[in-house]
Formats: structure tokens, C-alpha cells, sequence
């Protein structure tokens, strides 16, 4: 006889009128190895496909303590599952079923719901465990893979097998180069290579090189501890001490943006989904992540307009990042604008500190110092200018206000934290007294000083159009690009000076330069002015400290700067984004000195994005500069 399937076996079975039911199959004893030609089902789709099946254990969840309905309520009920869980990732076609019982054809009150990636089952048995449909069904949810591991538990205890210790890669290990490099990653068309930057041998030496690594962007974590990528079903992050392991992925399907916390705790992300009726708004989702263990630790969701009040709009009207992070790298507090408040929370319980919003009328932006858990917020003019403009400086967790400054006819406000903390410069656009013109300055917040003085700074033509300012990290000065293009005016101011610590005053002007953007070392004292787009890429190196230029140079068409964190190196860059020609980056010392220059075709690449869709195209890896001695 040839081998038949147990499907097959069922059909003879009937046609000759045997009930096997009736029949003891464990009963019946084979000789080892035989199955007289009848092939098990199970077994031969597990020897076919056993990585599938594996797999779809681990995406799949078991739902129990639902009402027991009878065939015509199933869809109903149906309905209502498919609603609850599809909310929390993308359940498999035909991935939901309600077993039923033969008898009495009603269901069993449990069900089956198979999700694409195990993520998203962990999630939705983490979310919905204890969910309560009713009085009288509260829901009971395990992963399937659960009860196998229950069955395997012996009958008798036995110690757990004691494993010898295995320590963890060290994933600063880019810190121990000998050479003192930094490393940086550029993505061109499908490659994404991760180089060191070798400037003493004038050439990018290969780290890592991986293609279809990501379907949207890169980006390093703060510290550079982690490079994250982004994927269809959620986020990833990779690192390691020789080449780049996947530490942990993030289920997140549709996933659009990321956004580290600045210690590296946490990971936010974002999506937004098309609404089945084009009248509605689209739906948000964010979640926030352990960055270790992958744990969600608080999700979001609403529509898009609950997410876009304040700040400059981006994709569906939302401001990215949605959440900004206070306290330094503490990452302690997180908060979002919303409409006539702010909601600050805090990550030991993820939960609003003092258990409500900071009521604010009107409020249009607030932005956190970067080392205290201190913010700024600004008010615009209420009630036809009766009630006045004003920043206010607001400490957390008491919400003190510290320090507030009432502003009066006032057209546009822009505030710039120093890098410390120290200062706080507040821009001010003011309408002139006909209305129909502005003017700008600068209201300088001194942080650190009893009382918090602040200081009015006006330009020598306060007409003058601000084009860019930016503080010096660490440091105590900042420069203005102002006047009109295409040779605006760049000045120099200090904080402090050798006579009088506790005044603003102008160090120098520099007239007619063709820059209309600014890039401190991070290091601080040296800067370059810079003329992007389409200004055709002028580059001027400047000592600040001497106040004298140091070099002149060009990268024609180029689109984005990006110094190195130790201030040492600096690359200028022409992204395919901007310009299809002539793409790829050049690499400068700090003083001006072409290094080396490479060529990409179809080179961009997408940085942290503070605001939506920030493309910069080049990432380094932020190094502990305090490991690194001081340029001479």
C-alpha cells in the first residue's frame, strides 16, 4: 500500500463506514520506526516548515474569559477583539480564531489572535492582561508558547542549572581606539557603511559595511552607544565591540520617527496611519521604550491634532519630536505641549508629575535646559495686546515659576539655551510703532546668578534682519549673522569680559560675509561661517579667541556641516536630497585643512531629527570629550 495522509485515511474510513472515533488510536502500538504509510500530518509540516512554525508560536497569543456566544453573535464578537488588539500591532490575515464548541456550537471564551512579529504579541499580552470587557469578562492573556513551557515543568523540583558567567560586549569600546578616532556612518543608495575617521592616512578606514540595513534612516544614540534603524514592523538598535549585533528591536508597526532620551534610556517613536474615513484626522500612535530590555514603558495615541499645538509643524501638522526631555542625562522628566498647557511627566512612575498639566493660556513653545530640570516658555500677546507676551522660567517637579519677563508689541519670539545652562537668550521680532515694519533683540537670561538678571542686547542697527545665532558650547559667547544677503554682517558678543563679568559686550563685527549659517566646535573657541545651498558652499574657518580668520575655503553646493564631537575634524557635505551633483563629503581640520574628500552617488542620510524631516545626510558618534585631552 502506498502512503496515504490521515486526511485520506479519514475518507476510506468513512466511505467504508467506520467511525473512527470509536477507535483507541494510543491503543494501538507501532513497531519503532514504522508507520505502516500513514504519514502524521503535524510531522510533516513541521519537518517542512519548522522555522514557520517555531516562529508563529512565539507571534501568537491566547485570550481567555470571553463570553461564550452562540454562532450568530461570533462576528459581533469578533468585531470587537479585532478592534482592541489590531490597535496594538498587525494581526496576521485570518490570524484571529475563536475555537467552538461541536456540540453546542457556541465558542469556548477563548481565542487565538497570531500577530506578525513576537514583539507585538509580548505587547498586546503586556497591554491587555486584566483588561475588563465587562463585569463579567475580565480578560486572561498568556503567549501560546506559555503553556508549552508549563507542560515541560517536571514533576519533581530539581536545582536550576547554574551557568557560568558571560560578560556583555563593551559597547563604548570605540572609546579604546588607540588612534583616538571618532567613527561616522553614511548611507548611499542601499549600503550603509560605518567608517573610522582616519585623518592621519587621508582616507575613512571600513568599520562595517551592510546593505538594506534599514528602510528609512539611521541614527547614532546621544552618547553613541547604539546605531538605531527603522523598518516597517518597529525599530532596531545594533553595537558591539567588533562588529554591529542587533541588541534589541522596538515593535512598532509603520514606524516614521525615533528619538533618543539624552541618556540613552529610552527610545521614543512615532506613527501616524490613514483614517478609513478621509474626514477624520490620522491616528498617532507613540510609544516609549526601555532601551535595554524593550519593555514599553507608557504608550499614546489620539489623532494628529492632539499631538500638533506649538512648535514649527511638520508631517499631518505634528511637531517632532513630540516629547522633549529635561533634567540632563538623567532623563527623569519628559514633556509636550498641548492646548492652553504643558504636561510634564516623569519616568519613575511614567505618570504626570503632580497628577496634572501646568495650565498655560495660550502657550507657544517651551524648550528645556540641557542640564536642569528647568524650562522656558513662551506666551504670545492675549487679548489685542491688553495682556502682555512674556517667557517665563518654570522649575520642576514644584513648578515654580523662577523668573518671568512681560514683553510688549511683540511680533516673533525664538529662545536659545546655552549648552551648560548658564544662559538663556530669548530673540524678540517687534512690531515698530506704525505696525508695519519689525525690529529684533535679544533678551539675555543670566541662569546661574542669584535672582536671574536679564539683560536687553539691541544690534547697532536693530533693523537689521537676524539670519542665524548660535552660543559657543560650554562657553560664554555667541555670534549673529545679520543684514540683508548676500553679504550680511556676523558679530561676536561675550557674556563676560575681563572687566565686567556681569555685562554683555560686543567683541567684534565682521562686515559683508557671504555666510548665512554658524557651526561652533563643539569644543568651542573656533567656528566656521558658512554659506550653504545657495550661497555655493563659502566656508570661512574662525578663531574666536583671536578673533582673526584662520582659512578661507569652498565645497561647492554644499548642503550641511557636521563637526566631530571632539572638535578636531569637521565634514562638509552635498547630499543627493539637495543637489544630484558632485555628492559625497569632504573632511577639514579645525583650522581649514582639506583632509581628504570621498564621492557617494545618490548620498543622504537623516539625523536625530529635532525638527520634522531635518535631513543632514553624515552622524557621528558622540565621544566622551573628557577622555580626550584639549587641542593645544
Amino acid at each position: 500500500m502506498g502512503e496515504i495522509s490521515l486526511t485520506e485515511l479519514e475518507e476510506r474510513a468513512a466511505a467504508a463506514g467506520i467511525d473512527l472515533s470509536l477507535i483507541d488510536i494510543d491503543s494501538i502500538k507501532l513497531p519503532p520506526g514504522d508507520d505502516f504509510g500513514v504519514i502524521s500530518d503535524d510531522e510533516d509540516v513541521y519537518q517542512e516548515e519548522q522555522m514557520d512554525f517555531d516562529y508563529g508560536l512565539g507571534n501568537t497569543i491566547v485570550v481567555d474569559n470571553l463570553p461564550v456566544v452562540p454562532k450568530e453573535k461570533f462576528d459581533k464578537l469578533e468585531g470587537v477583539i479585532n478592534k482592541i488588539y489590531s490597535q496594538i500591532g498587525v494581526i496576521k490575515e485570518d490570524g484571529l480564531w475563536m475555537p467552538v464548541d461541536p456540540g453546542t456550537r457556541k465558542s469556548l471564551g477563548y481565542c487565538f489572535i497570531e500577530y506578525n512579529s513576537p514583539q507585538e504579541a509580548e505587547l498586546a499580552k503586556e497591554k491587555t492582561n486584566g483588561y475588563k470587557l465587562d463585569r463579567a469578562h475580565i480578560f486572561a492573556v498568556n503567549m501560546i508558547e506559555d503553556f508549552n513551557r508549563f507542560m515541560k515543568v517536571p514533576d519533581e523540583w530539581a536545582p536550576p542549572e547554574i551557568r557560568p558567567y558571560v560578560p556583555g560586549e563593551n559597547l563604548q569600546h570605540w572609546l579604546t581606539d588607540e588612534k583616538a578616532r571618532d567613527q561616522f556612518v553614511i548611507r548611499a543608495g542601499s549600503d550603509t557603511d560605518v567608517f573610522w575617521n582616519d585623518a592621519r592616512h587621508l582616507k575613512p578606514d571600513p568599520v562595517y559595511k551592510r546593505a538594506y540595513w534599514t528602510e528609512s534612516f539611521v541614527q547614532w544614540s546621544p552618547l553613541g552607544t547604539y546605531l538605531a534603524t527603522v523598518h516597517r514592523q518597529g525599530a532596531a538598535v545594533w553595537g558591539g565591540e567588533s562588529t554591529f549585533n542587533r541588541l534589541m528591536r522596538y515593535a512598532h508597526p509603520q514606524v516614521k520617527f525615533i528619538d533618543f532620551s539624552p541618556g540613552e534610556k529610552y527610545l521614543v517613536t512615532y506613527s501616524s496611519h490613514e483614517p478609513s474615513n478621509p474626514r477624520d484626522a490620522n491616528r498617532v500612535v507613540i510609544n516609549i521604550f526601555d532601551v535595554r530590555t524593550g519593555k514599553v514603558m507608557r504608550d499614546f495615541k489620539g489623532s494628529a491634532d492632539e499631538f500638533s499645538i506649538g512648535g514649527a509643524g511638520g508631517v499631518a501638522g505634528v511637531s517632532w519630536p513630540v516629547f522633549r526631555w529635561g533634567g540632563g542625562k538623567d532623563d527623569k522628566y519628559f514633556a509636550k505641549i498641548g492646548k492652553n498647557m504643558i504636561s510634564v511627566y516623569e519616568t519613575e512612575s511614567f505618570s504626570l508629575v503632580d497628577k496634572k498639566s501646568l495650565k498655560a493660556e495660550n502657550v507657544m513653545d517651551f524648550i528645556w535646559s540641557p542640564t536642569d530640570p528647568i524650562f522656558a516658555l513662551f506666551v504670545p500677546e492675549l487679548g489685542g495686546g491688553n495682556q502682555p507676551a512674556r517667557v517665563s522660567l518654570i522649575q520642576i517637579p514644584g513648578k515654580e515659576e523662577l523668573r518671568q519677563k512681560n514683553l510688549f508689541s511683540v511680533s516673533d519670539c525664538k529662545m536659545y539655551w546655552q549648552s551648560n545652562g548658564d544662559y538663556l537668550a530669548v530673540k524678540v521680532d517687534r512690531y515698530t510703532k506704525t505696525k508695519k515694519s519689525t525690529y529684533t533683540g535679544f533678551e539675555l537670561f543670566r541662569i546661574k546668578e542669584r535672582d536671574i538678571p536679564i539683560e536687553v542686547l539691541e544690534l547697532d542697527n536693530k533693523n537689521d534682519k537676524i539670519i542665524a545665532f548660535a552660543w559657543e558650547p560650554k562657553g560664554h559667547r555667541f555670534a549673529v549673522v545679520h543684514g540683508d544677503s548676500p553679504r550680511p554682517d556676523v558679530s561676536f558678543y561675550s557674556m563676560r569680559t575681563a572687566h565686567n563679568t556681569g555685562r554683555v559686550s560686543k567683541l567684534t563685527t565682521l562686515k559683508g560675509k557671504q555666510a548665512n549659517s554658524l557651526f561652533w566646535s563643539p569644543s568651542g573657541r573656533y567656528l566656521i561661517l558658512a554659506g550653504l545651498k545657495g550661497f555655493n558652499g563659502q566656508l570661512e574657518f574662525y578663531n574666536v579667541d583671536e578673533l582673526e580668520t584662520m582659512a578661507t575655503a569652498e565645497h561647492f553646493m554644499a548642503t550641511d556641516i557636521e563637526w566631530d564631537p571632539t572638535g578636531r575634524y569637521v565634514a562638509t557635505l552635498v547630499t543627493s536630497v539637495h543637489n544630484d551633483m558632485e555628492n559625497g563629503f569632504n573632511i577639514w581640520s579645525f583650522n581649514g585643512k582639506l583632509l581628504y574628500r570621498t564621492l557617494k552617488d545618490h548620498f543622504f542620510q537623516v539625523r536625530s531629527i529635532v525638527e520634522i524631516l531635518a535631513l543632514i545626510n553624515f552622524n557621528w558618534l558622540e565621544v566622551l570629550t573628557r577622555k580626550i585631552p584639549p587641542l593645544s
